[in-house]
This record gives structure tokens, C-alpha cells and sequence, in this order.
């Protein structure tokens, strides 16, 4: 009796402790199909109560409310929730450097236009006639300064354009305060080659040269950088996520869905792993990013000085006609030593001996505009305004690269707490968190990342990053390498960065490494 008494009190306990055990069986599946409906899929594949999971392939394999069909579905929308925040914070970039490269590029344009629209209502007014009949020559002089801002050294080579010039402007200012002589092709060939050692002109050809090259180097280049930017981003945020990296992200994201646990949040440094495996190719970026940052801060201050295109453009009117009057007040000296070395001309058919220089019209003085007559630029802007705003967006652009994990692993999408979901229960995050960059996930507990196989787009733009950051460092000297667009002003970069990523595939196969070219 005492036996069986027993045996009884042991079966009902066991029964209501298989009873407790098993009340999440019978769970309500509403709220899960309530949460599934608001992503778009069929409320009907949602079970009415908690089924065994052992056919789930990524999330805890217990009683859970989610099919096999609604955990693939589930997966196909982690990935897209893990691409929406690197994506909008991507675009936001973008918009940002090709708001600020529109800026720049109108602004340099304008300048350019604004130049020779002043220089030719001032020698007009100036020299009037003479000027009119010589204005192809500076037509020619700002349509050789454009082409060059456009297509670089490539298709204008800037000292030879203004070695030409100055040789030309010479050519006519001698015939016309010469006017009593006739010369030859080859006589005038002959005072071209005396141009440096007569220096008709004074320093100005020297400094304008200087100033010019400096200002034109750097406008354009930091223009070009800031145009590499969101091409970058574009192509770096389109790599697309590894099957291991989605199925971290619906582990991370909607296994609590399957428990029945819609309102858990992943916990912060499990959100780290997921989002530091899934971005480690992006992470190895940021080297050659900040790299390439900061030799566009440092152009940057070097337009805001030495080598502001603003303040050497909007007084080249003013340089030209000082060259021009340098000119006429050492005309006779100039003409003697001309004579001396290229032989005395013979005097023109007609000339009557005692008209004088005067009489030829070429008489002008230089009267520039006062500064409220000048034309505006950019809606007004002004070079130190858009450098000042530019370096604000490029300080806050460093590290973008290496600091995504943790600007997607805030807010609302995590639980800083241990009261949180660890990828298996709701508990504490236990594991180590790993540091950015491939080669720190070898150990990564929730993603698994080849290290050897780098990205091949990713290691493609570092290359570009890599090549722009050496045009940039050239240019903070005064210097144009970027050679990169043809006759047809084409951009020529896409061509030089293949060939750069060919050069680090052999590189690195014969390293013993591989690439996985990933198409989003």
C-alpha cells in the first residue's frame, strides 16, 4: 500500500512537472503572426501554436512558432534590415560629398567665366580697339585654362599654353608700338626666342605662372577627390552580405520571433560580432580612407592660402594689364635690344616718319573696377566659406568605415543590458568581442569569415584611395601627376584602378590567397 501510495505521489508530480515543462507547447502563436504580418509575408504560415523545431536550420531547435518556410522567408528579411541602415548611412554620404563637389566645381567654373568676362568689359574699356582686335588671343588663353580645370595635364599642358600666350602678347605689342616697321615670320620668330632674356613683361609671366599652376593643380584635384568619394561609398556599400553573414543576422534578428519573443532585442556585443563579421571587408577600408581624408584636409588649407584659386583669378585682369603697361614703359629699351639681336627691320611702305606712338591709339592706362562693380560668384559664396564647411564633413567622414558596427549597433535595435537575446536565450552576451577588420575575425563565435579571401571591390577601391591620396600629396606641392583623362575628356581613373586590382590579385595568389567577388 505504502508502495503504491508512492508511486502515485511520484506520478503526479511527474506529470505536473511535464505539464510546466511543457506549457510553451501550447503557446499562442498571435502575437508572432501579428509581428510576421507587418513584414509583408502571409499571416497563414504563422502556426496557431508552438510546433517542435527540430526542423529550423538557424534558430534553437525547440518548441517555436516559426515553419522552415517562415525561417527562409525570416532570413531573406534580416538581410535586408542588415543592408538598411549601412545603406542609409551610405546614401547620406554620398549626398553629402556630391552636394559639396556641385559647390566646389560650379564655384571654380563661375570664377573662370567671371575672369574673363572682367578682363574683357575692362580692356575695352581700357584699350578699346586694340584690344577687339586682339581679343581672340585671350578668348583662346581662358578656353585653355577651362580645358585644363576639366581634363588636366593630359590635354593641356599649362606651361606651354602660358609660355605661348605671353610669346603671342608680345608678337602684337611690338608690331603695334613698332608700327613704322614691317616684320618678318622669321624676324618674329626671332624676338619670341629673346622673350626670357628681354622680359618685356617684367616678373608678372614668372608669378602668374607660379600662382596660376598652384591654384589650378589644387582646385582641381581636390575637386576630383571630392567626386571619388561617393563613387566609393557607392561601390563599397553595394558589396553584398556572405550566406554566413545572413545567417547570423536572422539568428541575431528574428530567432526571438520563432520563441515567441517579438519585443527582444539582440544584446549590444552580440550585435557587434554579427555586424563586425558581416563588415570586416568594409573595415580594412578605413586605413586608406582616412589616409585619403587627410590629404584632402590638407589641400584643402592650401586653397584656403597659398594656393586660393579665388585670389588668384579675380584680379588676373589686373596681373595681364600690369604686364601690358610694363610693356609700353620699356617698349624703346625693349626694341633696341631686339634690334640688337634680331638685326634692324626695315621701315613699313608709307610710314611717315614723324607719326609717333601715340598716334597709333595705343594708349591705354589700366583702370580697374571698384570691388562692388566686380561680378559675383556661386550665389555669392566664396572659396573660405565652402573650404571651412568642406573640412567640417571631411573630419566627420573619418573612421566611417571602421565605426559602422557600432553606429548600426545602437538605439532601438539593441538591448544594452544583459537582459537581452544572446542568439540562443534571453541572458547575457557572454563571448569576446572582436576587433574590426578581416583578419580579427578568425575567432568570431557568430559569423564565419574566410580571412583569406578578401573582397575583391573593396581591395579594388583601396587602390583607387591609394592613387588619388598620391595626386592629392602632389598637389599640396604644387604639383599635377593625375594625367587621367584623354582628348576625348573622358575620365581614364576606372582603367588605372583594374589595372592597380590586377596587379594585387597576382599579387596575392601568388601569396596563397584568393578573392570571392560578391555582385549585389
Amino acid at each position: 500500500m505504502k508502495t503504491m501510495l508512492l508511486f502515485s505521489t511520484v506520478y503526479t508530480f511527474a506529470v505536473l512537472f511535464v505539464s510546466t515543462k511543457a506549457e510553451p507547447k501550447s503557446t499562442s502563436c498571435n502575437e508572432v503572426r501579428a509581428a510576421y504580418r507587418s513584414k509583408g509575408f502571409n499571416s497563414n504560415d504563422v502556426p496557431n501554436k508552438g510546433i517542435h523545431g527540430t526542423h529550423l536550420k538557424v534558430c534553437p531547435q525547440e518548441y517555436s512558432c516559426c515553419t522552415l518556410e517562415m525561417e527562409e522567408k525570416l532570413s531573406q528579411q534580416s538581410h535586408s534590415d542588415l543592408k538598411a541602415p549601412v545603406s542609409q548611412l551610405s546614401t547620406n554620404l554620398q549626398s553629402t560629398f556630391k552636394q559639396r563637389h556641385s559647390h566646389f566645381d560650379q564655384f571654380f567654373r563661375e570664377l573662370l567665366d567671371n575672369a574673363e568676362r572682367s578682363l574683357n568689359d575692362m580692356f575695352v574699356r581700357t584699350y578699346g580697339k586694340m584690344y577687339v582686335q586682339n581679343a581672340e588671343l585671350f578668348k583662346h588663353f581662358f578656353q585653355e585654362l577651362k580645358r585644363y580645370y576639366v581634363s588636366g595635364s593630359g590635354v593641356v599642358n599649362l606651361d606651354s599654353m602660358l609660355s605661348d600666350f605671353w610669346e603671342d602678347l608680345l608678337e602684337r605689342m611690338f608690331r603695334l608700338v613698332n608700327v613704322q616697321y614691317e616684320f618678318s615670320d622669321a624676324y618674329m620668330e626671332c624676338v619670341s626666342r629673346h622673350t626670357e632674356q628681354l622680359k618685356p613683361f617684367g616678373d608678372v609671366p614668372r608669378k602668374l605662372r607660379l600662382q596660376l599652376t598652384r591654384a589650378f593643380v589644387a582646385a582641381r584635384t581636390f575637386t576630383r577627390g571630392l567626386a571619388l568619394m561617393p563613387e566609393v561609398v557607392n561601390k563599397v556599400s553595394m558589396v553584398n552580405a556572405s550566406p554566413s553573414c545572413v545567417r547570423a543576422a536572422m539568428k541575431m534578428m528574428y530567432c526571438p520571433y520563432c520563441s515567441g519573443q517579438i519585443a527582444l532585442k539582440p544584446c549590444q556585443n552580440f550585435c557587434l560580432n554579427v555586424m563586425r563579421g558581416c563588415l570586416a571587408n568594409q573595415a580594412d577600408l578605413d586605413t586608406e580612407w582616412n589616409n585619403f581624408l587627410d590629404a584632402m584636409l590638407s589641400l584643402a588649407e592650401r586653397l584656403e592660402g597659398p594656393f586660393n584659386f579665388e585670389s588668384v583669378m579675380d584680379p588676373i585682369d589686373v596681373k595681364i594689364s600690369e604686364a601690358i603697361m610694363n610693356m609700353q614703359e620699356n617698349s624703346m629699351q625693349v626694341s633696341q635690344k631686339v634690334f640688337q639681336g634680331c638685326g634692324q627691320p626695315q621701315p613699313g611702305k608709307g610710314f611717315r616718319s614723324r607719326r609717333s606712338v601715340k598716334e597709333t591709339g595705343f594708349t591705354g592706362r589700366f583702370r580697374p573696377y571698384s570691388p562692388d562693380a566686380r561680378p559675383t560668384t556661386a550665389a555669392g559664396t566664396s572659396l573660405d566659406r565652402l573650404t571651412t564647411d568642406v573640412k567640417k564633413k571631411l573630419k566627420h567622414a573619418k573612421k566611417f568605415w571602421s565605426t559602422l558596427p557600432e553606429t548600426v549597433c545602437v538605439g532601438e535595435r539593441i538591448t544594452s543590458g544583459d537582459d537581452c537575446w544572446n542568439g540562443t536565450a534571453k541572458s547575457r552576451y557572454e563571448s569576446v568581442v572582436m576587433g574590426n577588420g578581416l583578419a580579427n575575425q578568425v575567432s568570431n563565435p557568430d559569423v564565419e569569415v574566410d580571412i583569406t579571401k578578401p573582397d575583391l571591390v573593396i581591395r579594388s577601391q583601396i587602390a583607387v584611395l591609394k592613387e588619388m591620396t598620391s595626386w592629392l600629396k602632389a598637389a599640396h606641392s604644387g604639383n599635377d601627376i593625375s594625367s587621367d583623362q584623354g582628348e576625348d575628356g573622358g575620365d581614364h581613373r576606372p582603367l588605372l584602378s583594374s589595372c592597380a586590382s590586377w596587379l594585387m590579385f597576382w599579387s596575392l595568389l601568388n601569396a596563397g590567397g584568393a578573392f570571392t567577388l560578391v555582385v549585389a
